[in-house]
């Protein structure tokens, strides 16, 4: 195993012509600025949300506690063969583009890379939105004031004109953090990924002093597999972000060795997981969770409800507000970086691929998705259950597509073996979401927004620069 000039490693992977595919993976202007744990505070931060709070009561009504937390136990431990695959490529193909070079050097195709970058596009960008959204409705809950001076509706959800402004500043903090230079917005996601660790292990703990295992029952929503398995539907959209690591992988300091890629992405995977099952299992620990379905905020209700007192719910808004700037940030960086692959590879508009000469970020990639984040804020809430749908088959598309061409590229049959575990589980997860016998398949509300991606993605790749 020996280290090249370009800071890739050479694993024994088979040789693939792909003619001027060097130039274009490894030749770039980005800063060098990143450390391991940069890495592992980035892929947790693109991983957990606030999700755990804003549809704790969608968890439970699909699985119950238990079939919530086995849901995501049960996915995580599925997904580490994947996340091993991506150590490895990473090691190799250091790309921001991750999926698109990957695929470009394993089957020499642009449609294929461009399939393989506009998903993942979807499956991080659609995440910032989500957060904006989210962000309002947290603070209104606070302050209950902030849900007034309606301006309109979509599928029957009030837009507030307080959340629209609160979602909109939040999209230009984003957008100026990135845009003044990775080892900015690496800071401020240190920060505040341990803050918010520091207040989860609070919270918890109180959690877990008061409440009964009684109120755990039920343990199943419904049959225990069908409980477990509407779980793990939506799983893969809550823990997209492990695979963040490669996409800032050309932004690495010059003294990291590019074998240390895969211990903050089995890290960042590990932690997520424990996270998610911890969080489900103290909310239906403190309170019968049956009595929580429906409620707005599941979360913070149980456990107002157990200590009958403020404190502890601003604890939690207080988590919540630091996990969803952590996200948006973690998913912003991540989606920047394959918009910005996407147009140094000629795939889309080929200035997406300009990087800042002061900063080194790529400033119009990053301008693009602000506009974008900002223009889907007028949605409304009423997407937040949709994009869950869409981004969990958007991500399970994209690990599909890397572990084939880890597959067709790696010459070692052990490690062949491991990427066609991650590709079943990869496709297993797709088919969840398309087979209309299985429950929890896609509706026409989802089918309908992967639609009008799959056109944009279109239109875009007609508009390419020729080969």
């Amino acid at each position: 195993m020996t280290a090249s000039r370009t800071g890739a490693v050479n694993l024994g992977l088979r040789s693939v012509d792909c003619p001027g595919a060097a130039s274009r993976t490894f030749m770039s202007t980005l800063a060098h600025k990143l450390r391991p744990l940069d890495y592992f505070t980035l892929a947790f931060g693109a991983m957990v949300g606030v999700g755990w709070l804003v549809v704790m009561e969608d968890w439970l009504g699909r699985g119950g506690p238990l079939g919530a937390m086995l849901g995501f136990a049960v996915a995580g431990a599925a997904l580490v063969p994947v996340g091993y695959v991506y150590g490895r490529l990473v090691q190799v193909i250091p790309d921001a583009g991750s999926e698109i070079a990957y695929t470009d050097r394993a089957f020499r195709s642009r449609g294929l890379s461009f399939v393989a970058g506009w998903t993942m596009m979807l499956a991080y960008w659609i995440v910032c939105p989500w957060e904006a959204i989210a962000v309002g409705r947290i603070a209104a809950y606070l302050v209950p004031q902030l849900n007034s001076i309606e301006l309109f509706r979509v599928g029957g959800q009030p837009v507030y004109l307080p959340h629209l402004v609160l979602g909109l500043s939040l999209v230009g903090l984003i957008a100026f953090l990135n845009y003044r230079g990775i080892r900015t917005t690496a800071t401020f996601q240190n920060w505040i990924t341990f803050i918010l660790l520091t207040l989860f292990v609070i919270f918890t703990a109180c959690g877990f002093s008061r409440g009964t295992t009684a109120n755990l029952q039920p343990l199943f929503s419904g049959a225990a597999l069908v409980s477990v398995l509407r779980v793990i539907q939506i799983v893969p959209y809550f823990l997209t972000g492990f695979e963040s690591v490669p996409k800032c992988a050309e932004e690495a300091a010059a003294e990291l060795d590019p074998r240390q890629f895969m211990r903050p992405i089995l890290l960042a995977l590990g932690v997520g997981v424990a996270f998610y099952v911890l969080v489900i299992a103290v909310v239906a620990y403190v309170r019968p969770w049956h009595s929580l379905l429906g409620q707005s905020f599941a979360t913070a209700a149980a456990f107002e409800q157990a200590f009958r007192a403020r404190w502890i719910v601003g604890l939690i808004m207080a988590a919540a507000i630091t996990s969803l700037i952590k996200v948006f940030n973690g998913n912003f960086v991540a989606a920047s970086r394959v918009l910005f692959a996407l147009g140094r590879q000629g795939l889309a508009a080929p200035r997406l691929g300009d990087v800042e000469s002061r900063h080194r970020t790529p400033s119009l990639a990053i301008a693009g998705l602000g506009v974008g984040s900002a223009a889907a804020l007028f949605l409304g809430p009423s997407i937040l259950i949709p994009v869950t749908e869409v981004g969990s088959m958007a991500s399970a598309v994209g690990w599909l597509l890397a572990c084939a061409a880890y597959y067709r590229i790696e010459a070692h049959a052990g490690r062949r073996a491991v990427a066609l575990l991650g590709g079943l589980v990869a496709l297993a997860m797709i088919l969840m979401k398309v087979l209309p016998f299985v429950p929890g398949h896609f509706t026409s509300r989802e089918c309908f927004a992967l639609g009008l991606w799959a056109v944009l993605g279109i239109a875009i790749w007609r508009g390419r620069r020729p080969d």
